[in-house]
């Protein structure tokens, strides 16, 4: 498809989910605890567990932008981003099914697994004919 050969239309993809992680950890992080509750997540009272995932959010916003700088370079951090989005949208959908229908884990593993899908693509295509493109 066209559409996913267009590698500056990667790099505003990526930057996208950079600046979605970042946020989502910064709200994790400093949200109170009535707000996180809005969401369907249980109260931590030492905030222990919504910081950390805060943080996590945070360093792999930085995977996605440092991937959106030059992403013809990098493969490795393409493949661990495709990776990491698969096994979020599968540990959130189980998670969802199994565990806890929590609304916002539903939304949480659809998006995950749609910004993995939109990533795998653009990858698929621009891999595939990576000899024909000038950076």
């Amino acid at each position: 498809m066209k559409l996913f050969k267009n590698s500056r239309l990667f790099q505003l993809a990526l930057y996208l989910i950079a600046l979605h992680s970042f946020l989502v950890g910064l709200a994790l992080i400093v949200l109170p605890f009535g707000v996180l509750s809005w969401f369907g997540f249980t109260i931590d009272p030492y905030r222990f567990f919504s910081t950390q995932g805060g943080v996590f959010h945070i360093v792999m916003s930085l995977a996605y932008y440092l991937a959106g700088r030059t992403p013809l370079m990098e493969k490795s951090l393409l493949l661990f981003i495709i990776s990491a989005k698969w096994m979020a949208f599968f540990f959130l959908a189980a998670y969802y099914l199994f565990i806890e229908m929590v609304p916002v884990i539903a939304f949480s593993a659809v998006s995950d697994g749609l910004m993995g899908f939109i990533v795998m693509m653009f990858f698929l295509e621009l891999y595939s004919t990576e000899e024909k493109i000038v950076v």
